[in-house]
């Protein structure tokens, strides 16, 4: 069983910027889509973004477009979500998934926890 982690949670203040990585145990196939998450309190888990391996086209909620870039290094099996000018409501536990679609996963991660201070 593939095995994702993550990395790069941390408290940061409004404006500021984090990157978060994702590590696979094994490469992904081509048609697999690796995607970041998040979930907040008392909410349901969120899409935030996501990368398809095979040809790299990405895919971004709204709530982030032009702020998060998702990113990988095929070398590493990591993808990558840089996050620039965070919002206190970008606060929460950001998952790694693996999955076939944009939007949904089968393999996740345990989480990192993002906080965005005032």
């Amino acid at each position: 069983q593939v095995q994702l982690v993550e990395s790069g949670g941390d408290v940061v203040q409004a404006g500021g910027s984090l990157r978060l990585s994702c590590t696979a145990s094994a490469r992904p196939y081509s048609s697999h889509v690796m995607g970041w998450f998040r979930q907040a309190p008392g909410k349901e888990r969120e899409f935030v973004a996501a990368l398809r391996w095979g040809g790299g086209r990405t895919y971004y909620a709204d709530s982030v477009k032009g702020r998060f870039s998702i990113s990988r290094d095929s070398a590493m099996n990591t993808v990558y979500l840089e996050m620039n000018n965070l919002k206190f409501e970008d606060s929460a536990v950001y998952y790694c998934g693996r999955g076939s679609e944009p939007g949904s996963a089968n393999i996740w991660g345990q989480g990192t926890q993002v906080t965005v201070s005032s």
